[in-house]
């Protein structure tokens, strides 16, 4: 039949032969005497898919669907498993996360679970420092360099004074988020231990009074012992503290805590600064200061004694608190080997440190030394 026309409703009957009745097209177009060429053009402009072929379609596409849905499922939870510390930090841990995976997971993936832009992961690639991190990097030097001079016992607000005098302009608050980034902290002390001793002698009511702020040095000073632990057994110090200005102006060290070493003290303060009028001294109720070679010496020297109240630690604070930056710098958490290795190390910070460059609260941040030196300049240029 070729050459032979066919009409539009025969050509519709022979496609529903194939689509509908499932017959195979060779076969149908040998039976109506046409070509399979001619069918399958038939079939492209008259038929549909076989409701069979349809939904065998149908089941691939979902199956498909399914799987890539199984992929950005698995893939989204591999990289949470890893990823999971950083989805609260800083988008620039976020940027170093994908940097160092982003040959296992795609980048763009990664960045819509940290919900960041893969913009701002492309320009952190040309420059993975900012500049305000580059600047905190130059302070650490810095800071670490006063935080070891001062032995750890430095905080922030006397590193950003130190800071200050050298020339760099930086807030206190900023050099405290440093530290407490790099785990720099001021050391604290710890409580003190406190010996029972025997009955102790009234030698002197308290004249003192707490008021710790006198108007001139060699006016007040005040005294306290403590202890050092080596091993070769304790080491005792005792301290002379200028009120006016908390210089240590007298201090004596030795392997037994008596008269002796309050009175080598006392003379060393005594020697130093030579007071050309009474000197208030104010101390506890220890059998040291209340023995009779020691109150004998104080008034051959004119030394006035006073005693803080017995149980009383809060009466002589200055020497308590001078203490606790001792026990700091100095005992805390630490065993010397000898004695002499301990009395070099307590001399270094008293002379070397805590006097010439130890900043201080009371003298508006200056050092002892300083603070003296400023009030001299005062009486001269008057």
């Amino acid at each position: 039949m070729s050459g032979k026309r066919f009409t539009e409703e025969f050509k519709k009957e022979a496609v529903k032969q194939v689509t509908e009745r499932g017959y195979s097209v060779a076969e149908v177009a040998e039976r109506l005497g046409t070509t399979t060429h001619s069918l399958y053009a038939w079939l492209k402009k008259y038929g549909e898919s076989s409701p069979r072929q349809t939904g065998k379609e149908d089941d691939q596409a979902e199956i498909a669907r399914l799987k890539a849905e199984l992929r950005r499922v698995t893939e989204e939870r591999d990289i949470l498993k890893k990823g999971r510390r950083v989805l609260c930090q800083r988008p620039r841990v976020k940027y170093a996360f994908i940097q160092r995976h982003c040959k296992v997971f795609p980048v763009r993936t990664m960045c819509r679970i940290f919900k960041i832009h893969p913009s701002g992961y492309y320009a952190w690639l040309d420059k993975p420092v900012s500049d305000r991190d580059l600047e905190d990097q130059r302070l650490l030097v810095l800071i670490k360099q006063f935080y070891l001079a001062s032995g750890g016992t430095y905080g922030s607000p006397w590193i950003h004074r130190d800071l200050r005098e050298a020339g760099e302009a930086c807030s206190v608050h900023r050099v405290a988020k440093i530290m407490r980034k790099n785990k720099l902290r001021a050391q604290i002390g710890y409580k003190r231990r406190y010996f029972k001793g025997g009955k102790t002698a009234n030698v002197a009511d308290n004249l003192l009074k707490r008021d710790f702020d006198p108007e001139a040095p060699n006016t007040r000073w005040v005294s306290d012992i403590t202890y050092v632990r080596t091993y070769e057994g304790f080491l005792y110090v005792a301290t002379v503290l200028d009120l006016f200005s908390r210089r240590i102006v007298g201090w004596a060290m030795g392997k037994h805590i008596d008269r002796h070493l309050v009175i080598d003290a006392l003379l060393m303060a005594k020697l130093r600064r030579q007071p050309k009028d009474v000197v208030m001294l104010h101390s506890d109720q220890g059998s040291q200061y209340g023995s009779h070679d020691c109150v004998a010496f104080m008034k051959a020297n004119n030394l006035l004694p006073s005693m803080s109240r017995r149980g009383n630690c809060h009466d002589n604070a200055v020497a308590e608190s001078f203490f606790a930056t001792f026990k700091k710098r100095v005992t805390q958490r630490k065993i010397y080997a000898t004695r002499a290795e301990a009395k070099t190390e307590i001399f270094n910070f008293i002379e070397m440190f805590y006097n010439p460059i130890k900043r201080h609260s009371h003298n508006n941040g200056l050092s002892p030394v300083q603070y003296e030196n400023a009030y001299f300049q005062r009486l001269q240029s008057v």
